[in-house]
């Protein structure tokens, strides 16, 4: 395989593997306010449904990070996904729809990041 030729699948390796990541907080947004919505109706069934959604996708997240190639980034990256399920446990035991909107900007920002580095 050629330089260019390794260089291109690398490319387009990354930009899928960074494509998933826009789709999955995609995902976890989506539920989020599925879940804001439920509340908002007292239908504690679909709240837990959509919360429980959303902390799988943050943890599927927490686990595909590099910590070795990641570095400091990465480090902060768990760090911040493990207080997003911990703020939507809370959340969710109170009915505090504040809590999940807060995560929802977090992931909104970082969905944002990502898709300024994808394109």
């Amino acid at each position: 395989m050629t330089g260019i030729a390794a260089y291109k699948e690398m490319s387009v390796t990354t930009q899928n593997k960074g494509r998933l990541v826009v789709l999955l907080y995609d995902g976890a947004v989506k539920n989020l306010k599925l879940a804001v919505e439920a509340v908002n109706r007292g239908d504690t069934a679909e709240k837990n449904l959509r919360i429980g959604k959303a902390m799988d996708i943050i943890q599927e997240l927490d686990c595909c990070l590099d910590l070795d190639a990641g570095g400091e980034i990465a480090q902060n990256l768990r760090k911040l996904y493990v207080f997003m399920n911990q703020h939507l446990l809370k959340g969710s035991v109170r009915n505090n729809v504040r809590n999940f909107q807060e995560v929802i900007a977090l992931l909104e920002d970082l969905n944002t990041a990502w898709k300024a580095i994808t394109t």
